[in-house]
């Protein structure tokens, strides 16, 4: 079983987000997607996990799997993605193919550490999800 887990799932499942590397695979709580590639989902974690650094405190949240509610989570990963996107000169409110994307901004600023995640931080918490239709 691929245990790669995107750590952008959040974002794979609105029409507007898509990428090149995920599968989506079925499990019990509902539909989650998995990326075919070892490197990009590396590259991926990385910048997620810089990406939750400098969005967790604006929450004024700390990094803790059962005090963080998915909803920040999701917002991190949106918003975080449109501001990277922001960054490289695209104000596009979908994004095409998340892993180039991850790779434009690794190429851009020299390496994933080197990405100004701090200023993804508006981005992040100016994001607003879509509520959920009542059924």
């Amino acid at each position: 079983m691929n245990e790669r887990i995107c750590p952008f799932s959040a974002t794979l499942a609105k029409a507007d987000f898509a990428c090149r590397q995920a599968e989506q695979i079925i499990r019990r709580g509902g539909a989650e997607f998995a990326c075919r590639s070892v490197a990009d989902h590396a590259r991926c974690t990385r910048l997620f996990a810089r990406m939750k650094a400098a969005g967790l405190p604006a929450f004024e949240l700390e990094d803790d799997l059962l005090a963080v509610p998915h909803g920040v989570l999701a917002r991190i990963q949106f918003g975080g993605l449109l501001g990277l996107q922001r960054l490289l000169g695209s104000d596009s409110p979908k994004v095409d193919d998340i892993v180039t994307l991850v790779i434009a901004a690794a190429t851009h600023f020299a390496d994933i550490e080197a990405i100004p995640c701090e200023q993804l931080v508006a981005d992040i918490t100016g994001y607003r999800l879509s509520r959920r239709r009542k059924r």
